[in-house]
């Protein structure tokens, strides 16, 4: 079937619809189309309007279109001219507007489908250069004219527009764009052509390359300016989409282009009136999302405007501050007007997808003013303190609740990242703190979250305790402020702790009977008791016992009642929850810290004496409910969060404690055996690995550390004879717990009653898998090369020669699934002097290493090459003896 039939048959087909068999007839043939060589004597025919619907025009036009990407520029160097050629000369009987829209279509067409071709990157680089970047002579001309043209139709001029906004992303130079350009901006007053002109100027105003064309630029700032009036129409009249547009615009040229256009300091007032007009544009009227959806367009802009002007040297510098930095400050106000709450009335009538939206916004506000400081420096806080002051202090004018959370909301994102402890203000913010008159949950939720924020500057000034604990304790019993208030009470404790004994008790009893409400969430009840864990610490062990006793008897009550009960959904989520708390309390109680994260020493020298003799806290009360959790155990050791649950609890509790811990190890390991030898979980040997990570090496505790490890493993090795497909959670915890077994203790393997050879064979099977699962993916990627480092070891010399096809199937899986990986590996494993012989050369490893690396698919012959290299390791290579091993 020749392609002037098909595109006969085609032609013949009804315009207004295609039944299912010939549209998909008709695709099929136009994707052939695409890469015939034919397709140039019937295309023309095919893209007239009149022919087939539009659909099928642009994928006529995209065929022609690959057609002349893969013949330009050496089979086919005037691809464009001559389209554009037979388009305005081909009559056959289709009127000009018809063939003209199609012309434009297929000039739209081209540079998108170069943007998304298949050519290979050097085919790229020369139709871009060579071929499509002279094409721009012969479209830049007739878009100029279609565009100018007073009879041109409204949906000719919004082609144009199409076709520019393509070509441009070609890298066209803006030079040679310029008188377009300027065009798209006569077209913005057009409804019909606003859209895409705004399109059509973005892109071009946005490429790269555009910033070397100063003088354009500087051509363009007036453009931009000019638009002034429509922006403030449509702002009054409530044009979200035109006010859109022009901000797009502004922000394009200003973002892109900051640093080139403040280098020009005798057009400084046109680019200041360029700022000044983003900034308009930054507090357009109205609340995000609701009303407005412009002003968060802006944001990146003043991040660029700034990183421009600080990148200039000093004395530059200066001069831009001079001019930019009461910009700066009049954009502090305007976001933080922008970031005040509506009233309470429109706000309870937003969705909640709209508030969502609203506090992303907020949040993109805090981060600018943040970033913002950077140039502001104090004076920002300063400012912001006075305005607070003056509204708090103002008995004759009561200012809105939501300006004072907005001002407060500014001290916070400040706070929350920058060390504001030198700054001067804060005593008097804590002062203002106190004056507010707090009735709304939006500004009760921001005074907790400031106060939050300065958790670090309360450290040392903690004589301001006192005042702002009672608040955070006020707010901590009202669920609507469950998030800021818990997430402060934690920073405090966290930070404040040993300024906090003489408020212990208060804190404990206030957040015991809030617990007992059970009026937070899961996750703000257990930041509680992470809360309280930083709280105990500081304190003597006889009270953190008293304090821990009163605190989790209930619940070591609950849990009681909880485990004589019959398994059931619902006292499933309750047991979680409890060993939950018990957990995150846990966690955070160390009496053993008493230093912070820097180093340096955070209480007095007093406290900083080691701890008492005899156990720690949470070994005693870990003690005290052993059987309780082994009575829940018995009866939910088939439910795996429960367990996962449980382990979590000890887990934690050896993390914190370390050596601490080791009173339980004995009766711990026995727990944990019995386990997992009923039902094996991986959380079981999670907390088996971290066993052996602290105990293994303690000659006191390497009895049942080494019994339990022998179990587990054990167990294990009957999983992998079943097959380990079926348990990725346990095959990834498993390997893990071998790796760690082998950097803290490689004695563990020398058991008698340790199976070392089927161990090194769930390795192989690890490897042969890790490309089907991802966790023994990365258990390879973590552990491969101290394995890698094993298996040269014993090539070296350090095993039977008996076992080195053993060892060459680990390299050849290695090789086969982690080949990056083990390119790495090998090359620093080898580079060691005397490794894995002192027999064998630099040399002798290189050539080693390139026959490994050479064989992906021939076992057999890497069985050999590691063969040779043994013997070479050895002092054995050429004798008789190794020619013998080698047949």
């Amino acid at each position: 079937m020749t392609c002037n039939y098909i595109a006969r048959i085609i032609l013949t087909l009804p315009p207004i619809s295609l039944s299912l068999g010939n549209k998909n007839l008709a695709q099929k043939w136009l994707m052939q189309a695409q890469v015939s060589p034919q397709a140039w004597q019937f295309c023309w025919a095919l893209l007239m309007p009149s022919t087939l619907r539009y659909p099928v025009l642009t994928r006529l036009c995209v065929a022609l279109a690959s057609l002349a990407l893969n013949t330009m520029p050496e089979v086919w160097p005037g691809a464009v001219p001559e389209m554009v050629r037979v388009f305005q000369e081909e009559g056959g009987g289709v009127d000009g507007r018809a063939r003209c829209l199609a012309l434009l279509e297929l000039l739209t067409v081209l540079p998108e489908e170069f943007q998304t071709s298949r050519l290979p990157q050097y085919r790229k680089g020369q139709v871009r250069g060579s071929a499509l970047g002279r094409e721009w002579g012969s479209v830049c001309p007739l878009l100029q004219q279609l565009l100018r043209q007073g009879d041109s139709p409204g949906a000719v001029k919004a082609r144009v527009l199409r076709c520019l906004s393509s070509w441009v992303l070609l890298d066209v130079p803006l030079s040679e764009s310029e008188g377009l350009v300027e065009d798209c901006f006569t077209a913005l007053p057009d409804p019909e052509l606003f859209d895409t002109a705004v399109e059509a100027i973005v892109n071009a105003i946005s490429q790269p390359d555009s910033q070397r064309y100063v003088n354009t630029l500087l051509k363009l700032v007036p453009q931009v300016l000019s638009l002034q009036e429509q922006l403030r129409e449509a702002v009054q009249n409530g044009d979200m989409e035109t006010s859109h547009g022009i901000c797009r615009i502004a922000v394009a040229l200003g973002e892109n282009h900051s640093r080139a256009l403040l280098e020009q300091v005798e057009h400084w007032q046109g680019f200041l009136a360029l700022v000044n007009m983003i900034m308009f544009c930054t507090g357009i009227p109205g609340h995000y999302p609701v009303n407005e959806t412009t002003s968060s367009l802006t944001l990146t802009f003043w991040y660029t405007l700034q990183d421009d002007i600080m990148s200039f040297d000093s004395e530059r510098q200066a001069v831009y501050l001079q001019v930019y930095r009461p910009v700066y400050f009049q954009l502090v106000d305007v976001l933080l007007h922008k970031a005040q709450f509506p009233s309470d009335q429109e706000y309870a009538s937003w969705s909640s997808d709209e508030k969502e939206q609203f506090r992303i916004y907020r949040v993109d506000i805090s981060d600018t003013l943040m970033y913002v400081y950077e140039m502001l420096g104090a004076e920002l806080l300063s400012n912001l303190y006075e305005k607070l002051g003056r509204i708090l202090t103002n008995t004759e004018q009561a200012s809105s609740w939501q300006h004072t959370e907005a001002l407060l909301y500014g001290f916070q994102s400040i706070a929350e990242t920058i060390d504001v402890n030198y700054s001067d203000v804060i005593p008097g913010l804590i002062g203002l703190l106190l004056r507010i008159n707090i009735n709304n949950v939006q500004l009760a939720d921001t005074v907790m979250f400031t106060i939050g924020a300065l958790a670090e500057w309360l450290a040392d000034h903690p004589v301001m305790l006192s005042s702002v604990l009672p608040l955070v304790l006020q707010a901590l019993g009202n669920p609507d402020l469950s998030v800021s208030s818990v997430s402060t009470l934690k920073k405090i404790c966290r930070e404040c702790k040993y300024d906090l004994p003489p408020y212990a008790s208060n804190i404990v009893a206030v957040s015991r009977e809030v617990l007992s409400k059970q009026i937070h969430k899961t996750s703000q009840c257990m930041w509680l008791m992470q809360a309280l864990g930083f709280l105990l610490s500081a304190l003597h062990v006889e009270e953190i016992l008293r304090n821990l006793h009163s605190l989790i008897t209930p619940y070591i009550q609950q849990l009681e009642k909880l485990a004589d009960e019959t398994p059931n959904p619902s006292n499933k989520l309750a047991i979680i929850h409890i060993l939950g708390l018990l957990s995150n309390l846990f966690t955070t109680l160390d009496i053993s810290k008493q230093e912070d994260e820097s180093g340096e020493s955070t209480a007095p020298p007093v406290k900083t004496a080691p701890p008492p003799p005899g156990p720690n806290p949470v070994v005693v009360v870990l003690q005290q409910v052993f059987a309780l959790i082994q009575t829940v155990l018995s009866k939910w050791l088939n439910d795996s969060q429960v367990v996962e649950a449980v382990c979590a609890i000890f887990e934690k509790s050896v993390k914190t404690l370390l050596h601490d811990f080791a009173p339980m190890v004995s009766q711990l390991s026995e727990m944990l055996g019995q386990m997992y030898s009923t039902i094996p979980q991986a959380s079981a040997l999670d907390l088996t690995r971290q066993m052996v990570h602290i105990f293994a090496r303690e000659t006191d505790h390497f009895p049942p550390i080494k019994a339990l490890f022998e179990l587990v493993t054990s167990v294990t090795l009957s999983i992998f004879q079943q097959g380990p497909r079926d348990h990725p959670d346990i095959v990834d915890s498993f390997m893990q717990l071998q790796a760690q077994a082998l950097k803290r203790k490689p004695d563990l393997f020398l058991s008698e009653s340790l199976d070392v050879k089927a161990v090194f064979h769930c390795g192989k099977c690890v490897l042969l898998c890790s490309r089907t699962h991802t966790c023994c993916g990365l258990v390879v990627q973590e552990n491969g090369k101290l394995l890698l480092q094993a298996v040269l070891e014993a090539i070296g010399g350090g095993s039977s020669r008996s076992l080195m096809e053993q060892f060459a199937e680990v390299l050849f899986s290695l090789n086969k699934h982690c080949f990056p990986l083990l390119t790495v590996w090998l090359k620093e494993a080898l580079q060691a002097q005397g490794f894995p012989s002192t027999r064998v050369t630099t040399e002798q490893k290189d050539t080693f290493t390139q026959q490994i690396l050479r064989e992906r698919v021939n076992k057999r012959r890497v069985k050999d090459i590691v063969k040779e290299f043994t013997l070479v390791c050895r002092g054995l290579h050429g004798t008789e003896y190794a020619a013998e091993y080698c047949l």
